[in-house]
């Protein structure tokens, strides 16, 4: 065999944009959207090519998704736009009181603290009750048959194994230990192109597609989560999971030069980008890669970002309404604060004079912008034993600070950062897109909105373009790709600037747009991840 490394590319690479007529999947990684291609060339529609995307990528990328993770999903179905909510609650034993009680001071990363209920096997069920073609059951046999009989690491998601591996090593107690039994080959990471199998997984994905995910929330799942929570001092119970359901929400919007921009309303932190987008319309651009544009989009997404982290949380919380952050008297005094030197962002009063991401299309016209994750890389590292369904960490963003407008309270639905998006024109869809990636998830979707309106740039160069990164206070983080010039220019405007090399950080994203007179699909895929687009 020849003796290579799959992590060196010593030389560029150029991908081209995919065109297709009849669909198209595009995703962090190749056997998931594989996954979803299966289901459309047996009669499915994209919704089913979606569910199945979704589920083959928990067991193909658990460093970024899973079965105890959240979703959220924007769907274009006969001319309209469908907006659902799968984000979990805090349990009901969870308050500030009890996590100071066990002597955290904020909330921690790992173990059970920061576990909510996850939302994301209903999200699957409920978009195929809702508009599926094929039967739940069979959307779930892809990722049953990679699961149990193995698949080989993609290069991206191997790297991200081995990071999760370092950064759980030093927490490991009984209560880790699971995490390790099952995501280890013989106490070690699995390597990029090596066989890994999950077979628990797999019973419990075939669990999930029987009970059309019902097992999860009111079923033998349910009762499973429960006695191990219980037993290793989690705070998570059955009548948290009986109590979940998700929500069908209308997707807020802004028109951004004749476009809409449609993102999903709080607790997501797409009302950032979108605050965004408005501040950015009062300028003209005419260059991407100009100094003056940089420094204008990065003020401008310090300013929405400081407004979003102060202001965003469960909707039934939130101190101020979306309408005025959104409102044309508020973007423009925070327009009016963009000066040429760079400023350390502050949250404003607007009452006053702040993952893994996958695309899908169909011949019909459906399209899905759907995206799912368990906030940290594989989770809180709670992982059921004997069953692969590793817990997210999603409350690790509450606040202990009960001022704060995202302060814990039992039940509560913590501001959260996964967000799909998805783009209109005349009440035309012109197509989903997103990047995964933590808080840099709005930041890549300002950019992308840019990429493709203001700069003209087809689906695959707006994702190869290089980005820029907000990294809190006067810290911006540019990729290697930028020019030099670029970075001096910015630094002299007082832009604390780092160079990355590791692109993974600036997230991944995926887009697909049609064309509304041929239904012609042309697609980008992530270059910075194992992403694929599959086209028929």
């Amino acid at each position: 065999m020849l003796n290579f490394s799959a992590h060196d590319y010593p030389y560029p690479s150029q991908r081209q944009s995919v065109f297709a007529r009849r669909g198209m999947i595009a995703a962090s990684q190749p056997l998931a959207a594989q996954a979803g291609m299966e289901m459309l060339q047996k009669g499915g529609n994209a919704i089913d090519a979606a569910i199945a995307t979704a589920a083959a990528l928990t067991v193909v990328e658990p460093t970024g998704c899973g079965i105890g993770g959240d979703a959220f999903a924007l769907v274009w179905t006969q001319g309209q736009l469908h907006g659902l909510n799968a984000n979990g609650h805090a349990p009901a034993a969870l308050s500030i009181e009890a996590v100071k009680t066990a002597g955290h001071t904020e909330m921690p990363l790992y173990g059970w603290t920061p576990v909510t209920v996850p939302g994301c096997p209903s999200a699957w069920a409920e978009l195929s009750r809702r508009f599926g073609k094929l039967p739940f059951v069979d959307l779930l046999q892809p990722a049953i048959s990679l699961a149990r009989d193995g698949f080989p690491l993609s290069p991206v998601v191997a790297h991200q194994w081995q990071k999760a591996f370092d950064e759980f090593s030093p927490h490991r107690d009984a209560v880790l230990d699971s995490w390790f039994d099952t995501f280890l080959v013989d106490g070690r990471v699995p390597n990029a192109g090596e066989l890994f199998r999950n077979p628990a997984q797999a019973r419990t994905l075939e669990e999930l597609a029987n009970t059309q995910c019902e097992s999860l929330y009111r079923g033998a799942l349910a009762q499973r989560i429960d006695a191990h929570s219980r037993a290793t001092g989690g705070y998570l119970r059955a009548e948290d999971l009986a109590a979940f359901r998700p929500l069908w929400v209308d997707p807020i919007s802004v028109n951004y030069r004749g476009y809409d921009v449609w993102e999903i309303p709080p607790s997501g932190q797409g009302l950032v980008a979108l605050m965004t987008l408005k501040i950015l319309e009062g300028f003209d651009f005419d260059h991407r890669d100009s100094q003056q544009t940089w420094h204008r989009q990065l003020e401008a997404m310090k300013l929405a970002y400081s407004d979003g982290l102060h202001h965003i949380t469960d909707p039934l919380h939130m101190r101020v309404a979306v309408e005025d952050l959104l409102s044309d008297r508020y973007s423009d005094a925070r327009r009016a604060l963009i000066a040429e030197h760079a400023q350390a962002p502050t949250p404003g009063d607007p009452h006053a004079s702040g993952t893994v991401y996958l695309a899908a299309a169909d011949a019909e016209g459906n399209m899905v912008s759907f995206i799912q994750s368990n906030y940290h890389g594989f989770g809180s590292g709670v992982v059921l034993p004997d069953s692969g369904l590793a817990l997210q960490n999603r409350g690790q963003e509450f606040s202990l600070d009960p001022a704060h407008a995202n302060c814990l309270v039992p039940g509560k639905k913590t501001f959260h950062t996964i967000i799909p998006g998805f783009i209109t024109k005349g009440g035309q869809a012109v197509g989903p897109f997103g990047v995964m990636g933590g808080y840099m998830q709005p930041q890549g979707h300002v950019q992308m909105v840019m990429n493709l309106v203001d700069f003209r740039l087809n689906p695959q160069a707006a994702l190869d373009a290089p980005r820029w990164q907000w990294l809190g206070g006067m810290r911006v983080g540019i990729e290697q790709g930028a020019s030099k010039a670029l970075a001096a220019g910015l630094a002299r405007q007082g832009h604390d600037i780092s160079i990355a090399y590791d692109s993974t950080e600036f997230g991944r994203g995926q887009i697909i747009v049609r064309d509304p007179d041929t239904g012609v699909l042309c697609g980008g895929t992530e270059p910075r991840a194992d992403s694929t687009i599959v086209a028929w």
